[in-house]
């Protein structure tokens, strides 16, 4: 038997327990949490009826499950873990592999910071309007690509495409110049919904199961000469980068507020949403070194109204679905989530590791982390996502 020591400070106590998917060299896939700098091996600390779900090398088995068996599971694994535990269920994370915690059904990524949508209004249409009529009514997005959704610390292989420069006659194909991220935090679907059914902002807990951190690398280049009239399409589809460990609802209570308000109210079968806004504090590194924290908390719409708004069509929802939040950022412009805004579309550059930095170059790691508040002080933390850029193939 052992004892799990747990950092002082550790954002991964008893309050988080997230769930992932691990590996030992020679051993197969299965889900364990995370506890201080350990993974604990549920197929072995769990082994009751249902548990052999814990085995599997994906949380799709045991997300579907529901709700009332996430809250037992829950209760179970802190009362286990604050005790003595099996020698063979813990081992150091420096010795694992981290796999994608979930097969990814559907993904659709969102728009629904006002702050990002505004910045590149003001970019792409400096005459205009910054936000289309309809941005303040739903929650704008678009599908993505299932297969292309990856778990932090695959590389990045930098894609090519068509782009068309303003003064050139015709479009060329060749390596994006312009690869970018996106700092997002992402959301999984537990128990899905059949088709033509809704599923209402306050039935968001009962079908979401918990939430990840989230990198949507985008092609600036490819993107800008595609996207319209159809909007995002191969400057997106490339990658998106997830953290290897989902963090339950339930560990996210004490981070729920209020949105910052919503004006016009929105239509009814939006409302109600408003109370699951999240306190998430994100930092984004690049080669290290710290270049932007953006708040989640002053994200307009909430992932309560963006599922309502994906099922109210009738859409059916999955086990494994996935939605992210689209970029994370501030009014600040250190706050900013994607380099297109921090560096105003490459017009000021930033400093990174003493040199003038716009886009992304071959070698470049970047590495986004995030916290929230916990009960009594104590912080739940997210772990990182983490991605290094190679060259086109």
């Amino acid at each position: 038997m052992t004892v799990v020591e747990i950092p002082d400070g550790s954002p991964f106590g008893v309050e988080n327990l997230p769930y992932g998917v691990f590996s030992v060299a020679g051993g197969p896939p299965r889900i364990g949490t995370r506890l201080g700098d350990s993974v604990v091996d549920l197929s072995v600390l769990l082994t009751g009826a249902g548990d052999e779900v814990f085995a599997e090398p994906a949380l799709n088995p045991f997300m579907a499950q529901g709700p009332a068996r996430w809250a037992d599971v829950r209760e179970r694994i802190r009362a286990a873990v604050t005790s003595d535990l099996p020698a063979e269920a813990v081992h150091p994370l420096r010795d694992v592999r981290l796999h994608l915690p979930f097969v990814v059904g559907d993904y659709v990524d969102y728009y629904a910071s006002e702050h990002h949508a505004s910045n590149l209004g003001r970019l792409f249409r400096p005459d205009a309007e910054p936000l289309f009529p309809n941005w303040k009514h739903l929650p704008v997005g678009y599908h993505g690509r299932s297969g292309t959704v990856v778990v932090s610390g695959t590389d990045i292989v930098r894609p090519c495409g068509q782009g068309k420069a303003p003064d050139a006659p015709a479009p060329t194909y060749g390596p994006s110049k312009r690869l970018d991220i996106e700092v997002e935090f992402g959301f999984v679907v537990g128990v899905g919904s059949p088709l033509g059914e809704r599923i209402p902002v306050e039935a968001f807990a009962e079908h979401v199961f918990g939430a990840v951190l989230v990198n949507d690398w985008s092609a600036r280049d490819i993107q800008a000469w595609e996207y319209v009239p159809l909007g995002p399409y191969l400057g997106k589809s490339f990658a998106t980068s997830i953290s290897p460990w989902v963090v339950p609802l339930a560990a996210l209570q004490h981070a729920r507020i209020p949105l910052p308000g919503q004006d016009p109210e929105p239509l009814p079968y939006l409302r109600g949403g408003e109370d699951w806004g999240l306190d998430v504090d994100l930092v984004v590194e690049w080669n290290g070194e710290e270049v932007s924290r953006p708040p989640y908390r002053e994200m307009y719409w909430s992932a309560a109204q963006m599922l309502a708004h994906m099922t109210v069509n009738g859409a059916s929802s999955r086990t494994g679905d996935f939605f992210a939040s689209g970029t994370v950022s501030g009014p600040e412009k250190r706050q900013r989530g994607a380099f297109i805004e921090l560096t105003w579309g490459g017009r000021e550059p930033i400093q990174v590791k003493g040199e003038e930095r716009t886009f992304l170059l071959d070698g470049d790691e970047i590495s986004i982390s995030g916290t929230a508040p916990g009960p009594d002080g104590s912080r739940i933390g997210f772990g990182e996502v983490t991605g290094t850029i190679r060259p086109a193939r």
